[in-house]
């Protein structure tokens, strides 16, 4: 099972009691306090593991806590610190602090895009002091002590989305599926009725020279897809780490739709679901050529495909054909996205330090 939003509640480990105790030794009169700290409590860290793809763990399993720490202990011992708790979440994984009032947005506390990213979500409480702590010239025999601090207790909010490098969108049976089966080792569910795929599917897509790419079948859209029919918006969101959106178009008319109207529909919800979204580089393939059976149809989204300046191909993910250009085009356009990115990245590095004189 594929899942991709869960809330989750979690509680720090609370500090250890301070300890109340004396020294109490043969030749030691009046030895004085010796009661030693509690330990601290465990925190959580919520860190992103390459070797998790969904958050199903966390759907029948929402609470988690830390380990307490131990209480104070006599002879001046210091309680044991309370172990921390590590949530392994797949990489591309919004970790969202869920604020008391419910109609406060949720506060992200982190992403996690990178294996490895780990970030601080809850707090362990500090332990609390011991007699030994409040020992003074004039009060040499102290009976305080602190309890130990509660730990961060807190409301989250997982969201996982997708990291590929190439989306492929467009109405349910326009062949995504069969596309990625065929230019990469995945091998989602493919059939002839609408929305098989209900969950995104990952394909690496290895071209020469060493070349390769991650692409994401996204289940099919449907208008209104941006308010959330069948699913759409769910499905929307892992488009947004995308660099680069390849529309799929079915032109066989079997499916009885206007590929100009689907494209067009395809389009539309990208805006309105976010701008960014719609403003990335897109291509559209025109697919099932080897199943077409009036050439008006690839025409006509040819010549709606040049109005809107968008690179063109006709493709079949069943035969392969017309797969090489799309690809090699494709990765231009991944190409010039990345490289744009790592120009922007450089513009806000601060500027390099001046180099020492020498003597």
């Amino acid at each position: 099972m594929f899942v991709d939003e869960v809330d989750i509640r979690i509680a720090a480990g609370a500090g250890g009691r301070g300890c109340l105790a004396f020294r109490r030794e043969i030749r030691v009169p009046r030895g004085g306090p010796s009661g030693g700290d509690g330990g601290h409590g465990g925190s959580i860290y919520v860190i992103a593991s390459p070797h998790i793809n969904t958050l199903i763990n966390y759907r029948f399993h929402p609470e988690f806590e830390a380990q307490r720490g131990g209480h104070g202990e006599g002879s001046n011992c210091t309680g044991k610190t309370g172990l921390d708790l590590e949530l392994q979440v797949p990489i591309g994984t919004l970790v969202y602090e869920k604020p008391a009032d419910p109609s406060e947005p949720p506060v992200l506390l982190g992403d996690l895009s990178k294996a490895g990213d780990r970030i601080l979500v809850a707090k362990g409480g500090r332990g609390g002091l011991g007699n030994a702590r409040f020992a003074s010239a004039t009060n040499r025999a102290p009976r305080k002590v602190q309890p130990g601090e509660p730990g961060e207790e807190k409301q989250l909010r997982l969201e996982l989305k997708l990291l590929a490098d190439v989306g492929l969108v467009g109405f349910p049976n326009a062949g995504k599926s069969t596309l990625i089966s065929r230019i990469s080792a995945a091998r989602p569910k493919i059939a002839d009725y609408p929305f098989t795929t209900l969950t995104p599917n990952l394909g690496v897509v290895k071209l020469s020279d060493d070349r390769s790419f991650v692409a994401a079948d996204v289940p099919g859209l449907i208008e209104g897809a941006h308010r959330g029919l069948g699913l759409g918006d769910q499905f929307l969101r892992h488009l947004e780490r995308t660099k680069v959106l390849v529309h799929l178009v079915d032109v066989s008319g079997a499916s009885g739709r206007d590929p100009v109207s689907d494209l067009d529909i395809v389009r539309h919800e990208l805006q309105e679901f976010q701008p960014t979204l719609a403003a990335k580089p897109q291509l559209v393939a025109a697919n099932k050529i080897d199943a077409l059976d009036d050439e008006e149809r690839v025409t006509a989204l040819e010549k709606r495909a040049k109005a809107l300046k968008l690179p063109f191909f006709r493709i079949s993910g069943v035969s392969g054909a017309g797969l090489p250009p799309l690809l090699e085009a494709t990765w231009q356009l991944l190409a010039e996205a990345r490289n744009a990115e790592q120009a922007e990245v450089a513009l806000d590095l601060p500027p390099a330090p001046a180099p020492l004189p020498t003597r």
